[in-house]
């Protein structure tokens, strides 16, 4: 699973071979979570809640560039970065 952004200890990921919805999966030490991307929303959470309002905050910011890399995903082509919170 690919790598495209981290902040504080926060690993964002995303699947070449995935499901819908449009999402992402994000790690948080022994804490996982998938957060749909339009609209950026919870789909199974078990990040802690200041894990998880970064991640929803992160993703909402960056909605357009994480839609563009589930597409590249579902096309087979490599992932772009996305930039870390801030």
């Amino acid at each position: 699973m690919p790598t495209i952004s981290g902040f504080y200890g926060i690993v964002i990921t995303m699947n070449f071979r995935e499901h819908g919805p449009p999402h992402i999966h994000a790690r948080y030490g022994e804490h996982r979570a998938l957060v749909a991307i339009d609209p950026v929303a919870p789909l199974r959470n078990r990040l802690p809640g200041r894990a998880q309002g970064l991640v929803r905050e992160w993703a909402s910011a960056h909605r357009e560039a994480l839609l563009a890399n589930w597409a590249r995903a579902r096309a087979e082509q490599p992932l772009a970065p996305v930039a870390p919170l801030q």
